[in-house]
């Protein structure tokens, strides 16, 4: 996204910001190829900051700092995953996948002749197909792949637990990721996952396959579609509170929300609801063709064709104006009791 592209978001999104009547000041990022760490600045100048990057640049990363200093202030954040992981997570948003991004998915998972993952593609209803072709290709490229179908009654099995544990990566196929949680939640194979991954294992997934990873995972829909003038035919129009429907995901990356095929579906209301609704606060909007690989060491990389929208509310306002409100109701519940 060139930065002209970007400055046409900003002023999208600060039309969007206006029908809040709320003054928030987190931040926006668009980021294309580089590793987050700290973001500082001296003053807190606009309600919504970003970052803007393509994957197509090289310029360094200081370079991008300065330039993106131009439009606005960066408030300091570090985005960081758990700090017990040990593995990595590959996160894609749904679309192709360039060549590059499934190779190093591979390397990831040890390389030709080391790698050994197991596919999980029961997001799609014709998943046994789709996920064969997928092992396929990671065959193709030296790795032990395999495609299970599990439904919720076999996700026990010790064959599929022990599958999972000798993996040295897991692959989630896209669909429909209300399918996939309910085939593996709560499951012993769902724990076996969580095991590798903090044992040093990659775990990956595209569309469905990236919401699953979250905490806070968007199931899809909206209780009302349309906002104040109810309209069926509308979808994601609005930025409001508790409209955006959610379930529990795997919880492999609890500090952040994942919203996949981000530019390509226009989903930014939906997610910008969520991140000022709730917890963690933090969201990423990966677009398609595009990956958020979080390392080892909690960092954050973005690799692909396109770019991944990071929506900060950690520190808005709106939040300390809404919890000082908590504080009074609850105060007065208190004193109406004596």
């Amino acid at each position: 996204m060139a930065i002209s592209s970007a400055t046409k978001t900003w002023r999208q999104f600060g039309a969007r910001r206006r029908l809040l009547k709320k003054r928030q000041s987190g931040a926006l990022w668009i980021v294309g190829s580089a590793r987050i760490t700290t973001l500082e600045s001296r003053r807190n100048l606009l309600p919504i900051q970003f970052l803007a990057m393509t994957t197509r640049q090289t310029r360094s990363f200081a370079g991008a700092l300065r330039s993106a200093l131009l439009v606005g202030a960066l408030v300091t954040t570090r985005l960081v995953a758990q700090s017990s992981a040990r593995g990595n997570l590959y996160i894609v948003g749904g679309g192709p996948q360039p060549a590059a991004l499934v190779r190093e998915f591979v390397e990831l998972a040890g390389g030709s002749g080391k790698a050994r993952i197991v596919v999980f593609a029961m997001a799609s209803a014709d998943g046994k197909t789709s996920g064969e072709a997928k092992a396929r290709d990671l065959r193709a490229l030296g790795a032990d792949a395999v495609n299970l179908w599990v439904q919720r009654d076999g996700a026990d099995a010790d064959s599929i637990v022990r599958a999972v544990r000798n993996a040295t990566g897991v692959w989630f196929g896209g669909g429909d990721q209300n399918r996939l949680t309910a085939a593996l939640g709560g499951s012993r194979t769902a724990a076996a996952i969580g095991e590798r991954y903090h044992a040093g294992a990659v775990i990956g997934g595209t569309s469905a396959g990236a919401a699953v990873m979250s905490a806070v995972m968007l199931t899809g829909d909206e209780r009302r579609p349309g906002g104040l003038r109810p309209d069926s035919t509308l979808k994601l129009t609005t930025i409001d509170r508790d409209n955006v429907v959610t379930e529990p995901g795997f919880g492999l990356i609890d500090n952040a929300i994942i919203d996949q095929h981000f530019l390509r579906r226009r989903r930014t209301n939906r997610l910008v609801s969520l991140v000022l609704e709730r917890e963690p606060h933090l969201g990423i909007g990966i677009d398609e063709s595009t990956a958020l690989i979080v390392e080892p060491s909690g960092q954050w990389r973005i690799a692909g064709a396109s770019v991944a929208v990071i929506y900060d509310a950690r520190r808005s306002d709106y939040r300390a104006r809404r919890d000082a409100r908590r504080d009074r109701h609850d105060r007065a519940r208190t004193a109406g009791r004596r």
